[in-house]
């Protein structure tokens, strides 16, 4: 090709490459994945945190369906359950929304809920159709906790009630569990949140709960008692039951009160602690914070005297027994019985006329005490009962009592006492007993076989004489009967003439009759003579005048 044939052809010009549009097939995907992405962005910043919940078993859960519900509203979803790596429980793993989140603090309680039927009440029973669920009930505390350890029981008590939660101790629990009720004035105002034992084994402590506003009424001098069941006392004014309510004579119960106060007491702090007494009457008693120890040697029997029985004076109970006990002499190998007793001074406040007491008077123990004993102080055992037979000591003053002096010691091995030894005397019963021996020495030492001889040989007279007295009886039935029989019977017709003669119509009643006339008659002269006579005193000479015409 020549150059001009070249230059002839034109030169070939680079066209820009074309684009190629957006296929309206590809809409959709992109649209679906950034509707995807969108939703999972706020999915996860929606999505509330995850917990952990320690459970002993994993009965009534179940994965996927098992829900966490507070106040009746779901808060959360049990997403698994596994066992625990030491065995010794179950781990649900739950998700909890988002709006709960500050529901999960340290003091916040989960448990089971399902039907529970206990002495105090029946819960749950809405599970049996809808299933089991967790119930949560949020804590106090600011901070924040995703592992918690589920409770066995559900909680008495939710915490956004309003009260206090007070501290009980006691020898031992007696009829009282979880939710037993607490009494202020038969009211019920809480209840028993927990128990638990001592460590030392020595006593049980317990959790109570007062609403408020009643736990304004707990002070520091508030007395708690054990009012389960009823309590029932016999005294002078009769048989006595007390009871808080039905309630607490099935479950058991907790009454409380603050003696002697006037007006509304400054309140307790929470988780006061508080003695659990047995009853009221010990609960209500007054402390007594000064106390002296002395020990009375009896030589009778003490049946019917424990522990804790009265110690009286005058009907003024000033003490209680402490302690029996058993005590041999090796030198007149005699047993004696030594008591040992508790006197509360404060209890006697004797005052002289200048106004002083008999503590001011005589400083310590054992002048006050060999003071009163030189006055005849003396203790004695007296029933306090007769249906049940229960003894007291009763302290009074015997002024016939011989004189002695407070030993220092009743030097018979019994327990060890403070104050001294104070004189007995013998109860009513020990001396009536004594009289009753003396009267069975007095019979035994009588001679009952000669007074049974002479009494048999008295009954074979009287016998004979008896047999005397009914031969002479049937002798005179046959021979006196007869001749007496027909005097009788001779008197009987002489009483009947008589009363022939003496009748009104007979001739000799006739004839006494005009004879009786006659004398009359006769007596009327003679009067009539008298009278004349009186008046004329000489006619008896001239004779009687002749009347004037």
């Amino acid at each position: 090709m020549t150059p001009a044939e070249a230059d002839a052809i034109p030169d070939a010009a680079v066209a820009p490459e074309k684009r190629r549009g957006l296929q309206l097939v590809w809409i959709i995907p992109i649209v679906a994945a950034l509707l995807g992405g969108w939703l999972a962005i706020r999915t996860a910043l929606e999505r509330g945190p995850t917990i952990t919940i320690a459970f002993k078993t994993g009965e009534g859960l179940e994965a996927g369906k098992t829900k966490i519900k507070y106040k009746e509203i779901e808060v959360g979803t049990v997403q698994t359950i596994e066992l625990a790596q030491d065995r010794a429980g179950v781990i649900a793993t739950a998700d909890i929304v988002k709006q709960a989140a500050n529901l999960l603090v340290d003091d916040t309680r989960m448990w089971v809920v399902r039907p529970r039927i206990s002495r105090g009440s029946v819960s749950g029973l809405d599970t049996l159709l809808g299933g089991s669920y967790i119930g949560l009930d949020p804590g106090k505390s600011k901070g924040q906790k995703h592992q918690f350890a589920g409770l066995e029981t559900p909680p008495v008590v939710a915490l956004d009630v309003p009260g206090t939660q007070f501290t009980l101790r006691a020898d031992d629990l007696g009829s009282l569990d979880v939710s037993s009720p607490l009494y202020f004035r038969r009211v019920q105002v809480g209840q028993v949140v927990s128990f638990q034992l001592d460590q030392d084994g020595n006593g049980v402590t317990m959790k109570v709960f007062v609403q408020a506003p009643y736990d304004q009424y707990v002070s520091s001098n508030t007395r708690f008692w054990n009012a389960s069941g009823f309590d029932v006392s016999l005294d002078a004014g009769g048989i006595k039951l007390e009871t808080q309510s039905m309630v607490s004579i099935l479950i058991g119960g907790i009454a409380f009160q603050t003696p002697g106060a006037a007006e509304l007491p400054a309140r307790a702090a929470a988780d006061a602690a508080f003695p659990l007494y047995a009853n009221r009457a010990q609960a209500l008693k007054n402390p007594d914070t000064i106390s002296e120890d002395y020990v009375a040697v009896f030589k009778g029997s003490l049946r019917g005297l424990a522990v804790g029985a009265p110690l009286d004076f005058r009907g003024l109970t000033v003490g209680e027994v402490t302690g029996i006990h058993l005590s041999f002499d090796p030198k007149t190998r005699a047993y004696t019985m030594p008591v040992s007793l508790r006197l509360y001074p404060e209890r006697l406040r004797a005052r002289t006329r200048e106004g002083k007491t008999l503590r001011d008077v005589v400083a310590s123990p054992r002048e006050r005490l060999n003071e009163m004993v030189a006055q005849g102080l003396r203790a004695q055992l007296r029933t306090g009962n007769l249906l049940t037979g229960q003894l007291y000591v009763a302290l009074d003053i015997f002024p016939d009592a011989p004189k002695i002096q407070v030993a220092n010691g009743h030097g018979n091995g019994g327990p060890a006492d403070i104050g001294g030894e104070i004189p007995t005397v013998p109860g009513a019963v020990a001396e009536l007993q004594a009289s009753l021996n003396k009267i069975t020495d007095k019979l035994e030492k009588l001679p009952l076989d000669e007074i049974s001889a002479d009494l048999r040989r008295t009954l074979g007279s009287a016998d004979s004489a008896l047999q005397s007295t009914n031969t002479l009886l049937r002798n005179f039935d046959k021979d006196v009967t007869p001749e007496a029989r027909a005097t009788l019977e001779g008197a009987r017709r002489s009483l009947a003439a008589i009363e022939t003669t003496l009748a009104t119509d007979a001739p000799l009643q006739q004839g006494l009759q005009g004879t009786l006339r006659d004398l009359s008659k006769a007596a009327d002269s003679i009067r009539a003579l008298t009278d004349y006579l009186e008046r004329n005193p000489d006619a008896l000479l001239r004779g009687k005048k002749a009347d004037r015409p």
